[in-house]
């Protein structure tokens, strides 16, 4: 029996894919039901009130369980609900242990794995050392329990008398209530955060390093991720040419008083928010630079402009961690991620994967689940010996896989460690589901396509 970590849209595609191969498993998750962060009543999740969607529903949905009919962005609300439905239609909350965390995840004498939980005690982060601990011996282990789970919290040039808050801890605005606030970072989290802010707050500044490309969601009435794509253009091609679609439909980042990108489209991450580039453009967001000091309530800035603020918020993002097992047990001695061929195979280990690892523009949680179902491929056809698996096993040991980075000069942030180009990734994972499906039995071919 294997075990899934994690009950989100990750860890529910692991836990599908192996029933569809007839694969027993056992899932673990803290909360007491399915969602993931996806679902704000968790105490572990990262959700704030206002969240929605920033890729549309359709490019989002699993293919086999399309979202119902309803809004392009769906809320977080919908979005539980729609995982809900996803683990009653298929079964799944069955095979699941509700409420319970995974302390330790080791290698066994045999080649399984152990896995030890313990019985979550409500919001805390680590359970009383007197509960009672279980340890379960599993053929092996698929970890589905997210990267963005653990704030990144930068060192602060100097000490700050306000309060400092990380966009993890953020839920509803009124904790802006005639604050002067300064939101660090703009992402798409802190896009969004900042506009909360401006409907509460006292006053609102916007401190960016660097430059980004700001998206709207739509343009001409659709979705912006579903325009496009029915043509392939060569890669510098299309960064040249969408590039100067944004800057048509929204003008230039620095017409709004931001830093203008110094890189080229897709090299990484967009912002799916056209709202802060609004309130930047009325006034009701100041942009700022890099920080450059802080003292008591006085912010100076890199160019020497300086401002007094009570709130600090850093949307500073997250960083992968995964505090039950060792890191070296993922490949992982140094470095922003661990290094796994196409994000999850480990080079030596051939039962532990790390699952949905992966960012990529418009990969969905249709692309994890094609991550999912290449995994449960590979241990039906490696357990019964096929040499389709063993190909696979020997490529997994060499790690590298460049080609699914589309040639793409991806910034070297710590979150673009893992960033892959969607076309080319999901073209590798289907070449290697393509192969382990040949040579599986007809009557398993039938069950898989159920």
């Amino acid at each position: 029996m294997y075990a899934v970590i994690g009950a989100g849209p990750m860890g529910l595609a692991c836990a599908r894919n192996l029933q569809k191969l007839g694969i027993p498993f056992r899932g673990y998750d803290r909360h007491t039901g399915p969602g993931g962060l996806w679902d704000i009543d968790n105490p572990h999740s990262t959700l704030y009130e206002s969240a929605h969607l920033i890729s549309s529903r359709h490019m989002t949905e699993f293919a086999e369980f399309p979202m119902p009919k309803g809004p392009a962005y769906p809320h977080h609300r919908e979005l539980r609900q729609y995982f809900r439905d996803y683990a009653a239609h298929f079964g799944l909350s069955a095979h699941y242990a509700w409420g319970t965390r995974v302390e330790q995840v080791a290698p066994a004498a045999d080649g399984r794995w152990t896995v030890t939980t313990v019985a979550e005690p409500g919001r805390d982060t680590f359970a009383p050392a007197d509960l009672p601990r279980t340890t379960t011996v599993h053929d092996g282990v698929l970890i589905a329990s997210g990267v963005l789970h653990h704030p990144h919290w930068p060192r602060l040039p100097g000490t700050f008398a306000g309060r400092v808050m990380h966009s993890a801890e953020y839920r509803t605005p009124d904790v802006f209530d005639g604050q002067r606030v300064l939101v660090v970072g703009c992402g798409n989290s802190g896009a969004d955060i900042a506009v909360d802010a401006v409907h509460r707050a006292a006053r609102v500044d916007l401190s960016v390093r660097r430059g980004y490309y700001f998206l709207p969601k739509f343009i001409m009435g659709r979705p912006t991720d579903t325009l496009g794509g029915a043509v392939r253009l060569p890669r510098a091609l299309k960064q040249r040419l969408d590039a100067l679609l944004v800057r048509v439909v929204m003008g230039t980042p620095s017409d709004y008083g931001l830093p203008d990108p110094d890189y080229r489209m897709y090299e990484a991450h967009p912002v799916i928010n056209s709202l802060v580039l609004h309130h930047l453009g009325q006034g009701d967001i100041t942009p700022r630079g890099a920080l450059r000091a802080i003292e008591g309530h006085t912010v100076t800035f890199a160019d020497g402009a300086r401002a007094e603020y009570d709130l600090i918020l850093l949307a500073t993002g997250y960083q992968p961690e995964f505090p039950f097992i060792d890191a070296r047990l993922l490949n992982w001695d140094e470095g922003p991620a661990p290094r796994l061929y196409l994000n999850t195979f480990h080079p030596e280990h051939d039962t532990l994967f790390l699952m949905g690892m992966l960012e990529a523009a418009g990969l969905g949680w249709e692309g994890r689940n094609r991550q999912a179902e290449l995994v449960a491929l590979y241990i039906r056809q490696l357990a019964a010996g096929a040499a389709s698996a063993r190909a696979l096993q020997a490529r997994k040991r060499r790690v590298d896989t460049p080609a699914v980075r589309g040639g793409y000069r991806y910034l070297p942030l710590d979150r673009m460690a893992y960033y892959v180009h969607k076309e080319s990734y999901l073209r590798t994972v289907q070449r290697e589901i393509d192969a382990l499906r040949a040579d599986l039995a007809p009557a398993t071919l039938a069950g898989v396509a159920r």
